[in-house]
């Protein structure tokens, strides 16, 4: 019993030591742009409206981390997202099942790309990575072909979810499923079984192929979401080609990354949600200087790289898996 307790007081302190740490970079990056630039940045509707914009990326990058905790990568986000969001607006408007249709076309779609992105990591045995950039540049051709060439808008009866409260409605029920899988189901044990040691889980009897695909479903029904949220919320969703979705892949990557930084403190996904909060108070500020994109790109991407560093430098004599 004391040994439980013991354990369980050492997770509680780790967990406000991470809220410590998240809480202290939102006020310390809030801080900084707001004496930089204090007439256009930072008021109590501003931070509302960055949080908004945050809780978009981090449903997504809470579905990513089932991938990149059994040490996978996905560089299909952002196709992902861009097909689900247009085949949610299609069937939604052109058969005319509203809400049914975004919700359902939106999230079956990305959780089938997920599928598609397991099955071919699976079975051809190469990198993750090789194997989701290829399929990428297909997704993006089916999404040109279902856009016809140009811009989806969904109708303006149908963007609900792209304002207060519906938006926070569903990214906090996406948070709440993420949770329960990751704490109270059998797919959560064995996600960080494989994520900790994939040879020991394959002797435990684990089927380690399954779980990975059901990671890379996982995530694309998340990522399902996340369009729903994005194209809510901006009204329409263009198709491209060449690879440009892969602009959509940086932000909810940043968010998961945060997530495996603050895994040992037992919060993962209460530091995604935090983290976009961050990304986003970084990427506003910038844009409330005026400073290029190109400049904003950098100092973002540096100060991100500088945070996760911090924020993951491992204790003396601690092994880092």
């Amino acid at each position: 019993m004391g040994s439980e307790q013991a354990v369980a007081k050492k997770g509680l302190t780790g967990q406000v030591r991470g809220y410590a740490t998240l809480i202290g970079l939102i006020i310390l990056s809030w801080g900084i742009f707001k004496v930089l630039t204090p007439s256009n940045f930072g008021s109590a509707a501003n931070m509302l409206s960055y949080f908004q914009s945050g809780l978009i990326a981090a449903v997504g990058a809470m579905g990513f981390y089932f991938v990149m905790v059994m040490g996978m990568f996905d560089f299909s986000i952002g196709a992902n997202i861009m097909l689900s969001a247009i085949m949610g607006c299609v069937i939604a408007s052109r058969f005319n099942m509203g809400y049914a249709g975004l919700i359902l076309g939106s999230i079956v779609t990305g959780a089938i790309v997920g599928f598609l992105n397991g099955i071919f990591y699976i079975k051809l045995r190469i990198p993750s990575m090789i194997v989701t950039t290829g399929l990428a540049l297909i997704y993006e051709s089916i999404a040109n072909f279902m856009a016809g060439g140009s811009s989806q808008i969904l109708p303006a009866d149908l963007r609900a979810f792209g304002k207060m409260p519906m938006n926070l409605i569903l990214a906090f029920a996406a948070f709440a499923v993420a949770y329960f899988i990751l704490n109270y189901t059998k797919i959560g044990t064995y996600t960080y079984a494989i994520g900790s040691n994939e040879f020991v889980a394959k002797n435990m009897g684990i089927n380690i192929n399954k779980y990975k695909v059901l990671a890379f479903v996982i995530s694309g029904a998340f990522l399902g979401v996340m369009a729903i949220l994005t194209i809510s919320y901006g009204s329409s969703m263009l198709a491209v080609t060449g690879m440009a979705s892969m602009s959509r892949n940086f932000v909810p990557t940043m968010g998961c990354f945060f997530g495996m930084a603050f895994k040992k403190y037992g919060m993962p996904l209460q530091s995604i949600i935090l983290g976009e909060f961050i990304i986003q108070i970084i990427f506003f500020g910038f844009v409330a200087l005026g400073a290029p994109t190109a400049i904003q790109d950098i100092i973002t991407g540096l100060a991100l790289l500088i945070i996760i560093t911090l924020t993951t430098k491992s204790v003396k004599g601690e092994v880092v898996k």
